[in-house]
């Protein structure tokens, strides 16, 4: 930081009650009265001389023993005034990048220039700004971030123009180039050995400007078409780490804290206003940072436009996401389960309407990257459901809707998803039949592997529908008559179109009595929990001897 010095005598101000009063042999006979301090001066001084608008005022003035002056408008205060007061009294002043803009705009208000007197004190703040300040990295910064107090004045002068000018002049230095000091706390960087300067230097010291201040920055930045997305996604993302407290808590007490509505008006401006500079470019930013902000947008009450474009982006990189991205905190008041899942809804619906829209338009050509894609995001929508599943206040329809909303194209295994139902059934023992029911509603077991459909014909707390199916499905694979692939598709399409209740299916199953003694023996264990008889859900005992055709088509037709 660069500084400087004018002046040689010491400080003889001192302050008594609400005055400031120099310490000369001259009785005083000027006051100049700033807000609630009032300066005891004098006429027959240096500073009347230099100051254009203090000489025509005490020419104008009709009192000749003392005259008072009031310059409650002076841009900068009493403080600023006091500095150019110094200044004509030769008093030492120190003036740096914090208080060179008050300076600036108080001599330029009191007409200190040139034309008045000789060497006087305008023209040299305005040398220092130039040859000194705008050539330094960080005084630029501070400089601008202490225009926030006085824009219109600062827009006059120019002074806004020429920082902005100056920083982004030093953005779009190659990093070989950079030789300036800049602040850089990424963890692990500190311990490199040999460290180069990296791309994104200059973006912790900017975030510190006011929001208007940096948006001027980033916009300046960005019209010279010079830097790369990822770098204006990067200054972004730090800037809302910087000044949304909550930004990085991992949990929902990190949003537990109430808000005054002057807090959350400012964190809503700041959401909304980091939304509208994030680039069009896909990858500008992570999908981490946007499903967090999302989140956020959601909590301080961001405008809808703002969630809608947030969702959207979310949505086209949603196969970059992690489980732990998707574990988002839910802000309403009117629910108790843990996770926003209608949020991680939101998104997933918006991926699989770009995916429609593309997969249509590639029905011709090799389409293989979006099968690939969609069936990453399943696999992640599955894992979220096992995630969300251990939530005792999570309740059925959230959890079936948001399994169900992913295309049966998308999985390729249901292992997954029967692990999710099963968290579930285990974690809320309490739900009804009719609940179970609809929980499986979506599982395939025909879907599932050789070990996880013998465990769901072990498993308790499945409903009757989707054991009798695995034990289908699991004598059908070790048959050597096993229809293909395709035909089992069809076969259980096909029952997913015309449900069955559970008499007709066994009426139509055309089993024997010994088989139909096997399957109600079956029945019964299940609706009435007794684990030790768990052990006749054997394939030969419940399957038996029935026409694996007929079996075949009617097991398929019963609602799953």
């Amino acid at each position: 930081m660069k500084f400087m010095k004018i002046g040689t005598k010491p400080d003889t101000f001192y302050t008594q009650d609400a005055s400031r009063i120099l310490i000369t042999d001259t009785p005083n006979d000027l006051v100049i009265r700033i807000n609630n301090t009032n300066y005891h001066l004098h006429i027959q001084s240096s500073l009347v001389p230099k100051c254009g608008l203090l000489r025509r005022l005490c020419t104008d003035s009709e009192e000749s023993d003392s005259v008072t002056i009031e310059l409650n408008d002076i841009p900068g205060g009493a403080d600023a005034f006091e500095l150019c007061a110094k200044f004509c009294y030769g008093i030492t002043i120190n003036i740096g990048a914090h208080n060179l803009v008050n300076a600036l705009c108080a001599s330029k208000f009191l007409r200190m220039s040139d034309s008045v007197e000789k060497g006087n004190l305008l023209p040299k703040l305005e040398s220092f700004f130039t040859s000194c300040v705008l050539q330094g990295w960080k005084d630029s910064i501070v400089t601008l971030q202490s225009t926030a107090k006085l824009p219109e004045w600062c827009e006059n002068l120019g002074i806004i123009r020429k920082c902005i000018d100056s920083i982004v002049e030093k953005i779009l230095t190659p990093t070989a180039e950079v030789s300036w000091s800049h602040t850089y706390t990424r963890p692990g960087y500190a311990k490199r050995k040999h460290r180069s300067v990296p791309r994104d230097w200059w973006t912790e010291d900017i975030s510190d400007l006011d929001l208007d201040l940096f948006r001027c920055v980033i916009t300046a930045a960005r019209s010279t078409f010079t830097l790369p997305p990822q770098l204006i996604g990067e200054a972004l993302h730090v800037y809302t780490c910087r000044w949304l407290p909550y930004f990085k808590s991992k949990s929902p007490s990190g949003f537990s804290v109430k808000e005054n509505e002057a807090a959350l008006e400012r964190h809503r401006r700041l959401v909304n206003t980091v939304v509208n500079m994030i680039p069009a470019d896909k990858g500008s930013v992570s999908e981490s940072f946007l499903l967090r902000l999302v989140s956020i947008a959601s909590y301080v009450g961001a405008s809808l436009t703002t969630k809608t474009e947030l969702i959207r982006k979310a949505g086209l990189q949603l196969e970059e996401a992690t489980l732990e991205d998707l574990l988002l905190p839910s802000h309403s008041s009117s629910h108790l389960h843990r996770y926003d899942t209608d949020l991680v809804a939101a998104v997933l619906e918006s991926f699989l309407m770009l995916w429609r829209r593309q997969s249509s338009a590639h029905l011709s050509s090799n389409n293989s990257q979006l099968i690939h894609s969609i069936r990453k995001v399943a696999k992640l929508i599955d894992s979220y459901l096992q995630a969300v599943a251990q939530d005792v206040h999570m309740p059925v329809p959230k959890f079936v809707s948001l399994a169900e909303t992913v295309p049966d194209i998308a999985r390729e295994s249901h292992d997954r998803l029967y692990k999710a139902i099963n968290i579930y059934l285990k974690v809320h023992p309490e739900i009804s039949k009719e609940e179970k029911k609809r929980l499986c509603r979506s599982l395939d077991c025909q879907k599932l592997s050789a070990e996880v459909r013998a465990h769901a014909v072990k498993n308790e707390r499945m409903p009757l529908r989707t054991v009798v199916q695995a034990l289908f499905f699991d004598q059908e694979s070790s048959s050597k008559g096993a229809p293909s692939r395709s035909e089992s598709q069809e076969l259980v399409s096909r029952g997913k179109e015309t449900p069955m209740d559970e008499h007709s299916m066994m009426h139509k199953l055309h089993l024997g009595p010994a088989e139909t003694a096997s399957i109600g023996k079956a029945k019964n264990i299940l609706e009435g929990g007794e684990e030790k008889i768990r052990s006749s859900r054997d394939p030969k005992k419940i399957v038996g001897k029935g026409t694996g055709s007929e079996y075949k088509h009617h097991i398929s037709r019963g609602d799953r």
